[in-house]
């Protein structure tokens, strides 16, 4: 592909990085010589030194012959302004990365399209998400940001009083938008099929939307909802999308800001949150609000040295689990050494986030889990397979495996038996490792 990347920071440079290693065409252009010579020296990319936003030094960059045009500035009026520009250019696709949640929400509505924008990127978003991903599933469940905040997956251990004991999946009152995809016991992982029974302190991998998560974990957990302590140090936009991606009421969240004012704005918006003006690296601080005891820190500030320091502090004082935001990736292998659970880099995310969007069609793994019994695959089917139109309760799938879930522009649901594959659609498919070659004869089979 020719690609023109706008901005060569952290994002673009990063982007610039890893397509180039693909094979890919790049050209990216920034007002700054030093930061182009520094990538010139570097990476396999043509530079070019200009404004990204200016229509002769798109056309110069090659915008009329360009498959794709990434905006990735440090502002999110030029990145805007850019795409748009490029699009009229004649660039056949252009993706954006906005900072301020009110760009952000532009994506997907009409006036984004109108102005050329195809897809709307906020590094900070993703990350936020990956980090709650983690945080509700300790597992490490890893499934992509397959639909938008719009599906969860979970693993629930199953109480000894619970309802769901003795039954078979099919007989299980689950609610409509939910399915069991894996269950764990002490002979091993399986992947849940109609006449499987639940025993008591099975762990069941639970999917579904989540408005009515809460109504079927209940099948497997009788008792209240261990709460989850949270402790959050930063101000930054990472950290405000975390708190709302946290809005549970088994979450209690408590936000450590450094600025009074800013203390007091957050307070105002995010409700469910209680937001303290302290340091909770501050040793008073940490007796005081019993950090000790939390169940995960997280440190979202803008200053990686700080972010890193701090997560190892709250481990060596007790904290169970220990997340750290970085943005420099020379930093990324360094955590684990001084005792971080677990690292985030918003430019890694973006990145990743890019190259899906750039992926086209066929299938793909996403993720594996329950000690790798089960593999998820996101399948795009061919625009002719035979099966579309055709009920899911018709289309003979690898065995072990079931359509979890069906992305239809921009909504996504948990398909029963009577849904149909639609042109355009794209399939949340779950089963055992290795199948990628049966799911290629099933859905792109013409």
């Amino acid at each position: 592909m020719n690609i023109i990347i706008a901005g060569g920071g952290e994002v673009g440079g990063h982007a610039a990085e890893v397509l180039s290693a693909a094979g890919h065409n790049i050209t990216l252009i920034d007002l700054s010589a030093e930061t182009l010579a520094k990538l010139d020296d570097s990476l396999d990319v043509r530079t070019l030194q200009g404004h990204a936003a200016h229509f002769n030094v798109l056309r110069e960059a090659g915008a009329d012959r360009c498959d794709l045009m990434i905006a990735a500035t440090s502002v999110d009026e030029i990145n805007l302004l850019a795409a748009s520009v490029a699009k009229a250019a004649g660039a056949k696709k252009t993706i954006v990365r906005v900072h301020h949640t009110a760009n952000f929400r532009l994506r997907g509505t009409t006036y984004a399209k109108q102005i050329g924008i195809d897809e709307l990127i906020c590094p900070e978003h993703v990350t936020s998400m990956a980090i709650a991903r983690s945080i509700r599933s300790p597992g490490a469940i890893a499934i992509e940001d397959f639909g938008g905040g719009k599906l969860l997956m979970e693993r629930c251990t199953v109480d000894n009083n619970a309802s769901a004991i003795g039954k078979p999946l099919a007989k299980l009152a689950l609610p409509t938008g939910t399915r069991i995809a894996t269950i764990e016991r002490s002979s091993g992982a399986m992947l849940a099929t109609a006449t499987t029974t639940i025993e008591p302190g099975d762990a069941v991998t639970l999917l579904g939307h989540p408005d009515v998560f809460d109504s079927a974990r209940k099948n497997f957990q009788k008792g209240k909802s261990k709460h989850i302590n949270i402790a959050i140090m930063g101000d930054s936009t990472t950290a405000v999308w975390l708190c709302r991606a946290l809005k549970d009421r088994r979450f209690s969240v408590r936000l450590f800001v450094s600025d009074r004012s800013r203390a007091e704005e957050l307070a105002e918006k995010l409700g469910h949150v209680t937001v303290l003006e302290a340091d909770p690296t501050d040793a008073g601080t940490f007796t005081d609000e019993h950090l000790e005891k939390v169940d995960t820190f997280v440190a979202v500030t803008a200053e990686d040295e700080r972010n890193i320091l701090s997560c190892a502090q709250a481990k060596s004082l007790g904290v169970r689990t220990a997340i750290a935001v970085v943005q420099r990736a020379t930093y990324l292998p360094l955590v684990s050494h001084v005792g971080i659970d677990h690292a985030f880099s918003p430019r890694a995310d973006a990145v990743k986030m890019i190259l899906k969007m750039i992926e086209t069609g066929g299938v793909r793994t996403l993720a594996k889990f329950a000690s790798n019994t089960a593999t998820v695959y996101e399948v795009t089917p061919d625009t002719r397979a035979k099966i579309l139109g055709n009920d899911l309760r018709n289309i003979k799938l690898p065995t072990q495996s079931m359509i979890a879930a069906i992305r239809r522009d921009e909504n996504v649901h948990v398909p029963g038996a009577d849904d149909q594959v639609l042109t355009g659609d794209v399939l949340l498919v779950i089963g055992p490792l290795g199948i990628e070659k049966q799911l290629t004869d099933v859905f792109l089979d013409r």
